[in-house]
């Protein structure tokens, strides 16, 4: 390890050397294949520019044209008038590690990095750190100079300028509400690219287009509590998407959208996740791949798993003792590791929180609890609050439940993107750490690759999930083609708790069939399943359906894309062990017939177990079937429909 450092030391220094005598105005670097391009230039008045191309068969094709680079601070402009300094280049980064939760639990990545460093007018310096991947691009800045005074930025003008005409998925950013911020507005369905917003905050991270040359998804990766969560301005002419802070009045207005920090410092990874097919973006680790490594050193005690949950089903439940002991004891009769209890357990009556953890741990079952994350950010009353935004009481919280023996806590209402409130999500996941909690957050910001440095955040909400069968009379339509774009954007970027397979109906009944929303356990990934409907629905499943969510993996050593298109359909594979579990979910009002193409899965014959819609779309229909090497699996499906199959190597 010395040895490279001191070779990347050197590299650096001839680098400066020669690079402060050559006077360059252009910088290039290449993924490690060579099949993505990324050059940084100068442009109109020296302001710092670049663009993005994906190789075809030795052809560059545009997937970002030349688009605009800058921030300022408050002291200081990097928007133009910009002077090179040096360039570090040709250092090539290569990682293995291993997350518990995720699309796989042991990710390989090589990237080969570029940074270059510029000064202002005023001789203060910025980098450009650029990397490019296989699987996409990232890029940051860095003001790397060293001073313990505070500063602040005020605007970043990064922009993302997406070659040609196409379509887009995103979703408007939430309005301030008593219950907003979360990200939790439908996805847009395809619309063209370069289309407004609906409002003036703007559109939400992650967002997903489809050009002529390539398959991209915007987000951003390792974001820090010295910086704010980021999404896009509410306009993009010509298809020209910029970066833009919270809104002022979030989290009560209680603190500053502005971000400060000492320096050095950098900014969160903008990345975009490219490739010629939809699977590239669907199955890449770009974004856990960019933070930090794990902070946890001893992982042993962070299980993901599947969990019981009685709020879907019965709002008031959680203040009642008995109500609650019943989905412990569903967590029992079905094999999963935890039963989750929501919002307002300190009113409970008939018993006490205590008492019910004390009659799960006797039973093998690991409880997780609710918090508000409020605070005077958020005015909701749900309880407990005032214990999570307060550094002392929370540390006092997490040792006492520890002491109790609980697993986990889910967090929810955080309702703001503001650097004091991602502060807030970092000083949660250390102390919930120190105690051997593991963390689930709610009405949050969407993953940015946390889940690599703290391993305890196995799930986070961000998304309009199967709760909104409760209070939206939107969702009984939506549902059926919103879930088939989730597995293509939002879930790209991180677990996520939708809280699914719900074959009741709660206010708002459903139009996906039972074999949907038995898929929705393969097709979305988290890392603490929460099984949201009631006891009597599950215990009275038929035989098959009811075995495979008993046994259901939530870990996986490989995830691939089989089939589908966002606003359609979607076949998701996954492998947990020596077993394949796929699951197929149908968005149109037409029945579908897939022949599904297994070349990619490790084997040559499977005996397989297929479940999918019966004659209605509230029955099943179970067999089992062998798949030679070259045969493809052949399923149909209702319209809205869905399956799932396990297949395992051998006939």
């Amino acid at each position: 390890m010395k040895k490279l450092i001191q070779s990347i030391a050197m590299i650096a220094f001839l680098a400066s050397v020669v690079s402060c005598t050559d006077n360059k105005t252009e910088w290039l670097v290449k993924s490690p294949s060579e099949n993505i391009e990324f050059k940084v230039f100068l442009g109109e008045n020296n302001q710092l520019m670049y663009n993005v191309s994906l190789l075809d068969s030795g052809t560059a094709k545009p997937v970002i044209v030349d688009s605009p680079l800058g921030i300022k601070r408050a002291d200081a402009s990097f928007a133009d008038n910009l002077t090179f300094v040096s360039e570090v280049a040709d250092v090539t980064i290569s990682e293995t590690f291993s997350v518990p939760v995720g699309k796989k639990k042991s990710i390989s990545t090589e990237t080969n990095e570029l940074t270059l460093t510029f000064k202002n007018r005023e001789n203060n310096e910025i980098e450009i750190i650029a990397r490019a991947s296989d699987d996409g691009i990232a890029f940051r800045y860095r003001f790397p100079e060293q001073d313990d005074n505070m500063f602040s930025v005020t605007e970043e003008l990064t922009g993302f300028s997406i070659s040609g005409e196409g379509k887009t998925w995103m979703a408007p950013y939430d309005k301030v509400t008593l219950y907003s911020p979360g990200y939790e507005r439908y996805f847009e369905n395809g619309i063209p690219i370069g289309t407004n917003a609906p409002g003036e905050e703007g559109w939400c991270l992650p967002a997903l287009f489809e050009t002529e040359n390539a398959w991209m998804l915007l987000t951003e990766a390792a974001l820090d509590s010295t910086y704010f969560g980021s999404h896009l301005q509410p306009n993009a002419e010509n298809g020209k998407y910029i970066i833009r802070m919270p809104e002022e009045t979030e989290a009560n207005n209680v603190c500053s959208n502005i971000p400060q920090s000492k320096l050095p410092w950098a900014t969160p990874w903008r990345v975009l996740i490219i490739g010629k097919n939809l699977s590239d973006v669907v199955e890449s680790n770009l974004v856990v791949a960019l933070n930090p490594e794990s902070q946890i050193e001893d992982e042993s005690w962070i299980n993901p798993g599947r969990a019981s949950w009685s709020w879907w089903s019965d709002w008031p439940s959680s203040k009642d003792f008995a109500k609650l002991k019943k989905f412990v004891d569903l967590a029992i009769d079905m094999g999963w590791e935890y039963s989750l209890v929501d919002a307002n357990w300190d009113l409970m009556t008939g018993g006490n929180i205590e008492e019910l953890v004390k009659y799960a741990n006797s039973k093998n079952i690991g409880i997780l609890m609710w918090y508000n994350s409020g605070g005077p950010h958020n005015d909701v009353t749900e309880r407990p609050r005032d214990i999570m935004s307060d550094d002392i009481k929370r540390k006092e919280e997490f040792k006492k439940l520890a002491g109790w023996g609980v697993k986990g806590v889910k967090v929810d209402f955080f309702q703001s993107d503001k650097p004091q409130i991602i502060k807030q999500y970092f000083d949660i996941l250390k102390d919930a750490a120190d105690n051997k909690i593991m963390v689930n957050f709610h009405g949050c910001t969407m993953p940015r690759g946390w889940n690599r440095t703290w391993p305890n955040l196995v799930s986070m909400e961000a998304v309009r999930g199967a709760e909104s069968y409760g209070f939206d009379s939107l969702y009984t339509e939506n549902a059926v083609w919103h879930n088939t774009i989730l597995p293509f954007t939002r879930n790209v970027i991180g677990s996520m708790d939708y809280t699914p397979v719900t074959f009741s109906n709660q206010k708002f009944p459903h139009k996906t069939s039972f074999g949907h929303e038995l898929a929705l356990s393969i097709v979305f990934e988290s890392g603490i399943l929460h099984f949201a409907d009631n006891c009597e629905t599950y215990l009275s499943l038929p035989e098959a359906p009811k075995n495979f969510i008993k046994t259901v993996p939530v870990t996986w050593d490989s995830t691939m894309l089989l089939a589908g298109y966002p606003g359609k359909d979607c076949v998701m594979a996954r492998k947990s062990g020596d077993t394949w579990y796929i699951g197929g979910i149908n968005g149109t009002n037409e029945k579908l017939s897939w022949e599904i193409d297994l070349s990619r899965l490790n084997g040559n014959d499977f005996s397989a177990s297929v479940i999918t819609d019966g004659e209605t779309n509230t029955s099943f229909s179970a067999s089992e079937t062998e798949i030679k090497s070259g045969e493809k699996l052949k399923v149909e499906v209702l319209p809205f429909g869905g399956f799932v199959a396990t297949l395992k190597q051998g006939l």
